[in-house]
């Protein structure tokens, strides 16, 4: 399964304009180019939670799918909002656990500046 193609063809991440930019070996990261219709703020540019959200989760089930080739749907997602996320977001996924029925995903997002702005833990269907 070509992972990147994957997710790039998915609609609701391309409205998003969230890319996955790296995947390999239960790894991905990925990134999302903030504008104006993503913001929350009317007078300055400040990504929407569900923005955020959706890199996590995406780029999270890239590095799930990089493991299992083949689509993983999300069971659950817990997200820690740490900072307001100003600039482009930037997403690194790690895979803590892939099992025949149930993987696990630690993601980090980031702004622009390098701030961590929100931690995630996925959890997705692997079987």
């Amino acid at each position: 399964m070509d992972v990147e193609s994957f997710f790039e063809e998915m609609p609701f991440a391309d409205l998003l304009g969230v890319e996955v930019t790296e995947v390999g070996e239960g790894h991905a990261e990925g990134r999302v180019e903030m504008r104006e219709e993503l913001s929350w703020n009317a007078d300055r540019m400040m990504a929407h939670g569900g923005v955020t959200f959706t890199l996590a989760d995406t780029v999270g089930g890239a590095a799930l799918v990089s493991l299992v080739d083949r689509p993983v749907p999300t069971i659950d997602m817990r997200i820690d909002y740490l900072e307001a996320g100003t600039g482009d977001l930037r997403a690194e996924a790690d895979v803590v656990r892939c099992g025949g029925d149930v993987g696990v995903v630690d993601v980090d997002v980031f702004s622009q500046d390098e701030t961590q702005i929100a931690d995630a833990r996925g959890v997705y269907k692997t079987g």
